[in-house]
């Protein structure tokens, strides 16, 4: 089965059978929940619904449903077109809109899409929101428009002006200083929509650029996670030389990666690093990452007098939350996820990549000089396989127990912080393994340290 229903929205392969796969029946019975839930709950009242979506092959079928779907439950339709998901979030708001849909499936594989379902700040709904969705869907419980109170439907394709616009007239963001600098950078737009929408930021920012996969066809070049594993063809290009930095995003412009001008990859977790290392000098306040992200940014948070860092449960939606509740100034996701409130509550690769070219410009100093100024650490990824009757969640009690004396945290599984090293151990939501992740100053400490606690799990299992 790969149609796999959460509280964040609705995600499978194309294809298949209805209750199976993401397929035409199953789009229309989800909308038609999401329609239902804004309809009872949005405070804006302006009945309309923003649409936007990445390059998939699958994606002007899934739009034609979706917008469908909502005019026939009497919403007006604002379609933004190949849009990237920071854009549609902040659609949703300068449209004055009750909500939004995202139909992308993020860093998964072409044959995979999605619906991510926005409020009417363009944020993610929150949990209890999205357990009303699936409610919604399950029991059918909705009711379509009569043919006098159809949605209408509009195209907007202004909205990457607006949203470079946005990003530009950031305080922190500084184009003179960027254009006196010349940089010359290259990307990886990964046949989506960062292939639109990253020249006309680069353009506007005088930065040289060369660009790979650029064209939006949705057929993958290589695989679309960000990761270095997946990056050789950005790789050699930035070992032959000539270029200052190389940013790389994935299909929705929401996560950024970096490579330095030698062409050794500067680390997806450090991207939210250095923005935060540049914000804070210029804003100080808090700052939020999720449990599994790198302990850099709480070691660069403590630089500054006066600021806190603060951790989170994994999920965008939760940090977003805990960024509210400490007021912080800037926050994000290890993979490369910068979320920063002075533009919008979303991860945004467009404002990570000005910002970041701003603090280079500023500090005079070449992309490997600047990842030389940051703690290096390194983190393993590893799971506990289990068997759909072990019950995980006392085995994560009794983790927890056992590292009494060490620094706990159990708001998502249980993370141990050791003095110089973490592990965190999360369930899965959809299937019988526990998450090991583990970070220290090598890959071979990281790795070990995860292993060991592995043992511990499997000996409890025994």
């Amino acid at each position: 089965m790969t149609l796999i229903k959460s509280i964040s929205g609705i995600r499978g392969t194309i294809g298949g059978k209805a209750g199976d796969t993401l397929n035409p029946l199953d789009i229309v019975k989800f909308t038609s929940a999401y329609a239902t839930l804004i309809r009872k709950t949005s405070p804006v009242k302006s009945n309309k619904i923003v649409v936007g979506r990445d390059a998939r092959i699958s994606g002007e079928m899934v739009k034609n449903v979706v917008c469908g779907t909502l005019m026939g439950m009497g919403f007006d339709v604002v379609n933004i077109g190949l849009a990237s998901t920071p854009t549609t979030e902040i659609a949703v708001t300068m449209e004055g809109a009750d909500g939004g849909i995202i139909l992308t499936a993020s860093h998964n594989p072409r044959m995979w899409n999605a619906l991510k379902l926005l409020n009417e700040k363009g944020e993610f709904l929150n949990k209890v929101q999205g357990e009303e969705v699936l409610r919604i869907a399950a029991a059918e419980d909705f009711e379509y428009a009569d043919v006098d109170h159809l949605g209408s439907y509009r195209e907007d394709n202004t909205y990457d002006q607006k949203h470079i616009d946005m990003v530009l007239g950031l305080d922190l963001v500084d184009v003179e200083a960027v254009k006196a600098r010349k940089f010359k950078v290259a990307f990886d737009a990964v046949n989506s929509v960062g292939g639109i929408i990253l020249p006309k930021l680069f353009d506007q920012l005088g930065v040289e650029y060369t660009g790979m996969f650029t064209e939006a066809t949705g057929d993958f070049q290589h695989n679309p996670e960000p990761l270095e594993k997946n990056l050789g063809d950005i790789k050699a290009l930035m070992q032959k030389g000539g270029h200052d930095i190389a940013f790389v995003v994935d299909p929705d412009v929401d996560r950024l990666a970096l490579f330095c001008e030698d062409g050794t990859m500067y680390g997806e977790e450090y991207t939210l690093v250095t923005v935060a290392d540049y914000v804070l000098q210029n804003t100080p306040g808090n700052t939020v990452s999720n449990l599994s992200s790198t302990r850099a940014l709480r070691d660069v948070t403590n630089r500054y007098a006066g600021c806190k860092y603060n951790a989170a449960a994994v999920g965008e939606v939760n940090v977003v939350t805990k960024m509210y509740e400490t007021n912080a100034v800037i926050g994000g996701e290890g993979n490369g996820g910068v979320i920063y409130p002075a533009a919008h509550s979303g991860r945004d690769a467009l404002v990570g990549i000005a910002l970041i070219l701003t603090y280079l410009a500023k500090k005079g100093m070449t992309t490997s000089q600047l990842r030389a100024t940051y703690p290096s650490y390194q983190i393993a990824k590893n799971r506990i396989d289990l068997t759909p009757d072990t019950d995980v969640d006392a085995i994560l009690v009794k983790v927890k127990e056992l590292y009494k004396d060490q620094e706990v945290n159990d708001i998502d599984g249980v993370k141990i912080d050791f003095p110089d090293k973490w592990v965190h151990l999360r369930k899965s939501n959809t299937e019988p393994i526990i998450r090991v992740y583990s970070e220290a100053s090598t890959m071979e400490a990281a790795d070990k340290l995860g292993k060991e606690i592995m043992d511990v799990v499997y000996s409890m299992v025994k």
